[in-house]
């Protein structure tokens, strides 16, 4: 793949999953996540040419992402061999109030990455680079690297996303916030999801949440609202979108298909609301399944969805 096929470039850390199934317990169903991951991966299978930027351990879990690249067309020349730091883990189990996550993932592959080891052409050359707040609470290193590879697309005109993915486990909220934000700052499109952002902002209420990311700059926020569907805003409008039905099993990876899918229709319309409709109705489909990546739709099953709701079906 040569730079300027690149659609999208996503930065962070790919992750082995463990999801434990309701269906036996005891039993771990072995996946594939990490947020920006997720979203490369999401985006792929909206039609877009995604390509990653980051690092993997020399180890099972490892090999087990980069074939997932392969399979879904995601460019992995970028992504560096650790020699001896492991690719992280996580793992979900499923409670009264939904899935809960839990991480092995100190020293890895991917927290040892640094602005030294951006392939800045890339970056230069793609049509959007994407990061998250995970991508740079894993270490210092990596935090510098999403504020390098920003800086990086922005002198070029390249497009920035930022998904606030606030995990408190990583660092403190004093300091996520003064970083994420700063990101945000930085960022054309930024992709809060409602709980993360009420931590953030110390604010409730959507809009006056979609407010504060405007005025940090953003061209275009879009907020995700869980079970009350999503709010999409830029300077001049703001549109609310409902949540469509569906039999839900599990929700993990939702926020990162949604940041995907609405990348990927964003770039093909040029319309933040088109994007918005669309990203909703792939979000609520990936969530009909277990794991963050195999359940998530493909474009025509979105499409085929976003067709019958509007057919009142």
């Amino acid at each position: 793949m040569t730079h300027s096929q690149i659609d999208l470039l996503c930065l962070g850390e790919p992750l082995g999953e463990f999801n434990a199934t309701r269906a036996e317990s005891g039993a771990f169903q072995f996946g594939q996540g990490g947020d920006t991951s997720n979203c490369a991966v999401a985006a792929a299978r909206q039609g877009l040419s995604v390509g990653y930027v980051g690092a993997l351990g020399d180890d099972m879990a490892g090999r087990s992402v980069r074939a997932l690249w392969r399979r879904e067309g995601v460019d992995d020349s970028h992504v560096a061999t650790h020699p001896s730091a492991p690719t992280g883990l996580y793992f979900v189990d499923h409670g009264p109030s939904g899935h809960v996550f839990s991480y092995l993932r100190a020293g890895s592959a991917a927290s040892l990455y640094g602005p030294g080891d951006l392939p800045l052409g890339l970056i230069g050359a793609a049509r959007i680079v994407q990061a998250s707040g995970i991508s740079q609470a894993i270490s210092a290193s990596a935090c510098d690297a999403v504020f390098t590879a920003f800086e990086t697309a922005r002198a070029a005109g390249v497009l920035t996303a930022y998904d606030t993915n606030l995990r408190l486990k990583l660092w403190p909220l004093a300091r996520a916030r003064a970083i994420i934000h700063a990101a945000c700052a930085m960022a054309d499109i930024v992709l809060p999801g409602l709980d993360d952002a009420t931590q953030l902002t110390g604010l409730s209420e959507p809009d006056a949440i979609v407010d504060v990311y405007l005025g940090l700059g953003a061209r275009v926020v879009a907020l995700t609202l869980g079970h009350e569907g999503s709010l999409v805003a830029t300077p001049v409008r703001r549109e609310r979108f409902r949540p469509i039905k569906v039999d839900a099993i599990d929700a993990t990876g939702a926020g990162d298909c949604y940041d995907g899918a609405f990348l990927a229709e964003y770039l093909r319309t040029g319309d933040a609301f088109a994007a918005g409709a669309y990203a909703n109705v792939a979000a609520a489909l990936s969530t009909q399944g277990y794991g963050a990546v195999a359940p998530v739709p493909r474009r025509a099953d979105v499409e085929a969805r976003m067709a019958a709701e509007a057919r009142g079906i």
